[in-house]
């Protein structure tokens, strides 16, 4: 089942509030806050033996790629918002 068959509701809806390049775009950041969400937990279990208190190292690179990734994806939506 296709991103598209999955979340047709939530796309359906942000896509009539914002259009369909923002739209997509915002279900692509719940996609990735919804990832975020279950790398953190996993984190919490997963931790560090060089830095007791804080997520295995790769932990923190995953959780930096998605925040850098959602980051970027905001810039977009507003860039195409002025537009």
């Amino acid at each position: 089942m296709s991103v598209r068959d999955e979340r047709r509701e939530e796309l359906e809806k942000h896509e009539f509030m914002m259009g369909p390049a923002r739209g997509r775009l915002a279900v692509t950041l719940d996609v990735l806050t919804d990832a975020l969400i279950l790398v953190g937990q996993h984190g919490v279990y997963c931790q560090s033996a060089r830095q007791p208190g804080k997520p295995a190292m790769d932990i923190q690179i995953i959780l930096k790629s998605i925040n850098d990734a959602k980051e970027l994806i905001s810039d977009v939506m507003t860039e195409l918002k002025k537009a």
